[in-house]
């Protein structure tokens, strides 16, 4: 009874197909923030917009509230924060906003030249090729420290009256277990 071996051919399982990448594509609208100035620009409120007629106005563009809150908020701080709009009220993407009169100056870039990383190679090539050693100075000896005093205890303060503790009234309990067993 011998017992035949069959050949079993493995197969490598099936790869899955590779994915594509998705390709982000960019809307090509205004940004939230030219939104939210264009709706300021528009509004005639002396106190400002709030930021529920702020929505509303958002919505009535066609603009998708509900699903870009947090845009709208981070939009906001960053106008605030850029001068571009005035909180009135409130504190945060919260409360009232108007349009600032003063329109922010763009900040030009200011190139900084660093001459000194230049001047530290210059040093550091003279130091190289110096022919002259240079003498250092002999280390000045320390003084020895003289031993620490032993440290005198603190001034006995007078020792505080411990406070009385409050006496509360107890309920005597009458327990049946202890009559029943003092009883046995």
């Amino acid at each position: 009874m011998s017992s035949a071996v069959i050949p079993l051919t493995l197969s490598a399982p099936a790869k899955s197909p590779k994915k594509r990448a998705r390709s982000v594509k960019k809307k090509t609208g205004p940004t939230v923030s030219d939104l939210i100035l264009k709706a300021m620009s528009a509004s005639s409120g002396r106190g400002g917009v709030s930021l529920a007629a702020l929505k509303k106005a958002l919505k009535a563009g066609g603009y998708d509230v509900v699903k870009n809150k947090a845009r709208i908020l981070t939009a906001i701080k960053r106008l605030v924060i850029n001068k571009s709009l005035v909180q009135t009220k409130g504190t945060g993407a919260s409360g009232s906003f108007k349009l600032n009169k003063k329109a922010p100056k763009p900040k030009k870039k200011v190139v900084k030249k660093k001459p000194a990383a230049k001047r530290v190679r210059k040093t550091r090539a003279k130091k190289a090729a110096g022919a002259t050693p240079t003498k250092k100075s002999p280390k000045k000896k320390r003084k020895a420290k003289s031993p620490k005093k032993a440290k005198r205890p603190a001034a006995a303060k007078k020792p505080r009256k411990p406070k009385s503790p409050k006496k509360t009234k107890r309920k005597a309990t009458k327990s049946t277990r202890t009559r029943g067993a003092a009883k046995k």
